[in-house]
């Protein structure tokens, strides 16, 4: 499992007062749960936030973010933004953007 072990805690510690929060092993990185629902995922030195689905192709037009794709197959909603070198006030940007749409997810039914 590849991640930046300074991005980790870097997110660790922007989500430390946020409730319900679990990190669980999840492609090939840390993703971090809220509510039971993926909301951001460390993986190397970047990170994947999922966000408003409706955001994302305004988002991905910035520098140094893009789509993900995984498998060939294109995740709307999800993007790919680089952990270290962005500057605080991004950084927090993208973790507040994962976490507002994280409030509107409805969560999976286990069975």
């Amino acid at each position: 499992m590849a991640f930046d072990q300074q991005l980790l805690e870097k997110v660790r510690q922007a989500l430390a007062k946020t409730p319900n929060v679990v990190e669980k092993k999840m492609f090939g990185g840390i993703a971090f749960m809220v509510d039971d629902k993926m909301c951001v995922t460390v993986k190397d030195d970047k990170m994947m936030c999922r966000i408003d689905p409706e955001l994302s192709a305004k988002e991905i037009t910035k520098a140094e973010v893009s789509k993900v794709v995984m498998g060939g197959r294109e995740y709307k909603g999800y993007i790919r933004v680089p952990g270290l070198t962005l500057g605080k006030k991004d950084f927090d940007y993208y973790i507040k953007l994962s976490l507002d749409y994280n409030k509107h997810i409805k969560k999976k039914n286990k069975s």
